[in-house]
């Protein structure tokens, strides 16, 4: 289908270029959230009467984006949920849960706006774009943790997980070694050799008699 762009859209084009693009997109997408119109005589004859305020109202919103992003790019918002030793989460951070950590941040940023590519399963640092206009996208950093101590030791930096494996590995070694250094340690069930060659010897004796 051919359509005609109300707004920049992201590998199609800009505002007032004619694109073609899958009916399924157009119709499930661009032409319900108002970001296109069918590209018919009637349609670019309304469009092209309208560019000059179309493009004012463009240009008006983008400046009002690029002040709202002025404030909350970089933002860090931390996200405190369970998750196993091995840092994978009981669950998942999704796009609602970063738009309300930005939205208590004082930022006003609806769910739409968040893109990420799919949600969240472990906890770390993780750089998340918010497309606050066609044209403006700004980044944050959702800081997912198990604890607040926890939150901040990734806020300086520190890979948690990394961590975590060096300390249990350090462990082990360190346990492997104790066990090699400890006289008590168990054998198995083997006697003494001198037990070892009585019995032996016992046991030669009863073949004889037999």
């Amino acid at each position: 289908m051919d359509i005609i762009l109300l707004e920049r859209v992201e590998k199609l084009g800009t505002i007032g270029d004619v694109v073609s693009v899958r009916d399924g997109y157009a119709r499930n997408f661009l032409l319900p959230q108002k970001k296109a119109l069918r590209a018919n005589d009637a349609n670019k004859a309304v469009f092209e009467a309208n560019r000059e305020r179309l493009e004012a109202e463009n240009a008006e919103k983008r400046t009002a984006a690029e002040a709202q992003g002025n404030k909350v790019a970089g933002e860090e918002i931390v996200l405190i949920r369970a998750a196993s030793n091995t840092g994978q989460l009981y669950g998942s951070v999704n796009v609602r849960d970063v738009a309300a950590g930005l939205v208590d941040k004082g930022h006003d940023i609806d769910k739409k706006q968040v893109i990420m590519g799919a949600p969240i399963k472990t906890i770390g640092m993780f750089d998340v774009t918010i497309a606050l206009h066609p044209e403006v996208q700004i980044t944050v950093k959702a800081n997912v943790a198990r604890s607040d101590d926890e939150a901040e030791l990734q806020s300086q930096g520190v890979d948690v997980i990394a961590q975590m494996n060096e300390e249990e590995a350090a462990a082990e070694a360190e346990a492997g070694f104790q066990h090699e250094l400890d006289p008590d340690r168990e054998l198995g069930d083997l006697p003494p050799a001198e037990d070892a060659g009585e019995e032996a010897a016992a046991d030669e004796a009863g073949e004889e008699e037999a």
